[in-house]
Parts: structure tokens; sequence; C-alpha cells
């Protein structure tokens, strides 16, 4: 048995990891750890950041030794896969054969399962929606035995609470996702300077519809008729070029650092010099996938650079028609406070429906940012970021919290109680207590 904690180390709980090695004897594991503990939770490579991964018992079955690759079609791209496989190791077959995850998030680290749980979404969401629109089918086991297949058509309404439910109905067996095709592993970059939040609002507008991926670097410091100021980079998968996984040399922190790196002066400077890197305006490159996508991932442990506090992800969507407003209110708010991360990021999210009841995405505009955890700052902060978010009608995405109220998360997702009415008894989480039972 190991120690296990959530991505952001706060809250700092603990958890006890029950490793599953085979499907076959995932139900005693279970079984047993419910039988001490009365409840637990399926826990994959642990990148969600807040409380969503933590059990309330502080006991949780570990699928990351769940890990093969059960069958693939090369001709049509679909593939089945154990829920402990990373999104790095189906990348590692498929690319090289042409194929692509349609939808992937910021880390290629994260688990098939967590991916499901989570419903995550990418740079392209715009155009493909979130990922449980490519999950096919899946098999679910219950905590009374039962062993249940869900898809579109086939025990829907747990294939829709199990999409984004975040692990709470079951403990995924196997799941089969369609994959995209690629001509080459390359990605087409193009990189633009802009000046404030109505350049990016003018850029994404335009360039979105022209392009598969599009994403934001935005200076979370910047004040007056400089805020939301950044670099947009819009991307495609070259036509040509070589289909090969990416082998970019990494490099880790190796310890815990006493206290954080970042201070407003130091998120200023580096902020600056990050705008100011770019010489020109527009810059076209291309670039392997994994310098695109997963720009953190070659930075091994990264999340120790936040100290032995932690840190907590702050991210919302508001919907379309007031994101201007109110992004500039919280990139306001943030800028006031002299806290934030160096990786703020902003991106438009599409009206694509996903099957999943707590799906986070709407139609609108997405920022994350991370936060050193200061307990007494950021709960000032957060408070008035979340007035902003609430009363914009946007919302908070469960993966990354480790604040909402409970108030918010029901009203910003009133199919929570479609999903607690088929949450499986024995699995209950932190996060799911602290914002429906309590």
């Amino acid at each position: 048995m190991t120690t296990v904690l959530s991505w952001g180390r706060y809250p700092r709980f603990p958890q006890s990891a029950h490793a599953v090695a085979w499907r076959d004897t995932a139900r005693s594991v279970w079984s047993e750890t419910v039988g001490e503990h009365h409840t637990m939770l399926p826990f994959g490579n642990g990148r969600s950041y807040g409380d969503s991964c933590l059990a309330a018992s502080g006991h949780v079955v570990q699928t990351l030794p769940l890990d093969r690759l059960l069958c693939a079609d090369w001709n049509t791209g679909v593939l089945r896969a154990e829920p402990g496989i990373t999104l790095e190791q189906i990348l590692e077959v498929a690319i090289p054969r042409g194929w692509m995850l349609p939808v992937t998030p910021g880390t290629k680290y994260a688990t098939l399962g967590g991916a499901i749980a989570n419903d995550v979404h990418g740079k392209n969401h715009h155009v493909r929606g979130t990922f449980g629109r490519y999950v096919r089918r899946f098999a679910l086991a219950r905590s009374d035995g039962s062993l249940i297949e869900c898809a579109l058509d086939e025990n829907t309404q747990l294939y829709a609470a199990t999409i984004g439910g975040l692990g709470l109905t079951g403990l995924i067996l196997w799941a089969e996702i369609q994959l995209m095709p690629i001509r080459s592993s390359m990605i087409d970059v193009t990189s633009i300077r802009f000046a404030n939040l109505d350049e990016f609002f003018t850029l994404s507008e335009r360039l979105d519809p022209l392009h598969e991926y599009g994403v934001a670097w935005v200076d979370c410091q910047a004040r007056g008729s400089a805020i939301g100021r950044g670099i947009y980079m819009v991307g495609e998968h070259a036509a040509t070029g070589p289909l090969e996984a990416d082998q970019r040399k990494k490099r880790t922190v190796p310890f815990t650092l006493p206290v954080p790196i970042f201070n407003r002066l130091t998120l200023r400077g580096f902020n600056e010099l990050y705008y100011r890197r770019q010489m020109h305006d527009e810059v076209k490159s291309t670039v392997g996938y994994d310098q695109y996508f997963y720009p953190l991932d070659s930075l091994l442990e990264w999340n120790r650079i936040y100290g032995r506090a932690g840190f907590q992800q702050y991210q919302c969507v508001v919907p379309a028609g007031v994101a201007r407003d109110a992004i500039h209110a919280i990139l306001g708010a943030i800028a006031k406070s002299g806290t934030g991360s160096f990786l703020a990021v902003l991106k438009r999210c599409g009206n694509l429906p996903s099957p999943g009841l707590l799906s986070f995405p709407l139609e609108g505009t997405s920022l994350a940012l991370d936060f050193p955890q200061r307990d007494a700052l950021n709960e000032r902060l957060f408070t008035e970021l979340d007035t902003i978010v609430r009363e914009s009608g946007g919302r908070i995405y469960p993966a990354k919290d480790a604040h909402m109220s409970g108030a918010d998360f029901r009203a910003a997702y009133p199919q929570w109680q479609q999903v607690e009415a088929l949450r499986d008894p024995a699995i209950l989480s932190r996060f799911w207590q602290r914002t429906t039972q309590t």
C-alpha cells in the first residue's frame, strides 16, 4: 500500500492507495477496502488538482496498474484499453499508426479512466467538444457485484452519469474510444502577440473557426489598457511530416521547495519577459505535438515549485454573451491581488454538447491559472472571483477545485442530483461530500 495526494497537494489529506493489478481481482480489492473503511474512490494517476480525487474515507482503489491495451482496429481508429493506461501510453502506440486523441487535456499523464471521469477538454473544444463525445462504451463494476456495459444507446443513464461523473458511479474496468486520423505528428503553429483582452476576443472570433486548436497565454499581472495582454497560439496538424511519438528530454524538480518561488515581483518580471520574448507580432513555426499540447510535462514533479503548502488552480468558464466583461473583471481582481501563476490559460469553448451530466465547458470563455496556497489571500480573492463567475452565469471546474461552495456547485450543475441517484453507495469523494452533503 502506498500514500498518494492530489496534484495540487491541497487540501492535504494523504490517501492510502489499494492497487488493482488485474481486472479479475478488482472486486475483491474493492470489497476488502469498503469492508474495512465503508467507502472508497477510484484513483488513477492523481492529476486532479483539488479534492475530487480524494476519498472521504482516506482510502482509494488505484487503477494505475490496469494499463493494458486490450485491442485496437488501426483501420478505423477504435481502441479498447484498461482505465489505468495513460494518455501518453495511448499516444505512443497510436501516433506512429496515424491516429491521435481527438481531445487531450494539458497533461498526457492523466489516465483513460480519469479523462472519462472528468470529461476533459482541450485546445479544440470549439471543434471537437469534450473527451466524452469519443467514448464509445465502457464496462462499469458496481459494489453490488454487477458488471454493466454502458454506451450511448445502452444503459444510457449510467453512461451519462459516468462521463464527467468524478468516479462516483463505479469502477471502470475497460473503455473503448474513437481516435482521430492525422498525417503527421507535427503541429503547424501561428503565435500572435496581442495587446489586451479586446484584441484576444477579436483574434479568437476570427481565427477559431479556421483552426483545429486555439489557446492563449495571458499576463495575469497586466493592468489598465494592457489588461489581458498575451500570446495567442493557433495550430493545425501538419499535412506532411513524420509520425513519431515525441521523446523530449525531461527534467525533474528534485525536491519540494520550502516556499513558492512566485511573489509579486518575480511573477511580474517573468510575465514581462515571456510577453516580450516573441520578437515579432506574428511568428509561424512547426513543433512536435508534445511541445504544443504538454509544455509542462517536460518538467516532472513541477508541482513541487509551489512549496510545501501546495497550490490551488482556479479554472472557470463564463458564457459567451458576458465573457468580455466577466474575464476583464476576473483578471483585474487577480492583478490587484498581486498573486497568480506564470501560466495563465485563456481559451474559448464551443457549443458542442457533451453526453456527460456534469461536463464543465459551456459556450463561452475559460480562464485557468494556479495560485500558491496562502490561506487568507486565496480565500479573499476566490470569494471575489466566485461572485463574478456566479453573477455571470458561469461555473468552476470540479477537477481543479478545492474551495467551491456547495451552493455554487449545485446551482451551476443542476444535474448533480441525477448523478447522486446513480452514485454507487460504496463510493464517496471529499469533493462530493463537501458540495452535496454539507
